[in-house]
């Protein structure tokens, strides 16, 4: 992170500054104790509808500038070819998610068939192969990214243990759960939009460049 000033009621508050990011990063969070989101929605960086807990504008402003790395550096070129790896299996993961969730002809998946269910599974191992070596790439020029593949991991082994809610739930940390906080903390660092993002996935899917 930059040390850089940010719009926080006190930027020496390290517990408000580190649960606002994960605010952010997260997108949501639902279900938490109200003494660990009220401090932020009495700061004016959270809001709360129904069961979810949200950012505010003003939140997402300041972790984007909390997070952004110096524009031009050599440290945002090192991420920026880590994200580009990135991005080609993110579309990976997308398709094992949505394969998981439904069947090829649109029907939702009941998970009574246990060979397809396999392939799912066998996909997401691909995945999982083709992250690793992103991700130890990233945690060279990137501080605390480690902690994504742990996460990962973790939530492989117990989607494995049996606790299907572990691959995609948005409840509980699952893989994709944690790949969403990873690659929202990417366009943050890099200073990217997500229209910029989805321009970029395609171009690298489909060959577009060069």
């Amino acid at each position: 992170m930059q040390s850089a000033a940010v719009d926080l009621p006190d930027a020496s508050d390290e517990p408000l500054t580190e649960a606002v990011v994960d605010l952010v990063l997260r997108g949501m969070w639902r279900g938490r104790p109200d003494s660990e989101y009220r401090p932020l929605v009495d700061s004016g960086l959270a809001t709360v509808k129904g069961p979810v807990v949200l950012p505010t504008e003003r939140a997402k402003a300041a972790v984007a500038q909390l997070l952004r790395v110096p524009a031009g550096s050599e440290q945002e070129e090192r991420i920026t070819a880590a994200y580009e790896a990135f991005l080609p299996v993110n579309r990976k993961i997308r398709d094992v998610c949505t394969a998981w969730q439904c069947r090829p002809d649109g029907t939702a998946n009941d998970h009574s068939d246990d060979v397809y269910d396999a392939g799912v599974r066998e996909s997401l191992e691909d995945v999982h192969e083709a992250i690793q070596p992103v991700l130890r790439r990233l945690d060279r020029v990137l501080a605390g990214s480690g902690r994504y593949l742990t996460d990962l991991e973790d939530a492989l082994d117990r989607f494995d243990d049996g606790a299907p809610q572990w691959l995609a739930s948005p409840l509980c940390d699952s893989y994709h759960t944690v790949w969403m906080r990873l690659h929202q903390e990417l366009l943050l660092v890099l200073g990217i939009s997500r229209a910029e993002d989805e321009a970029r996935e395609e171009e690298l899917v489909t060959g577009g460049r060069g």
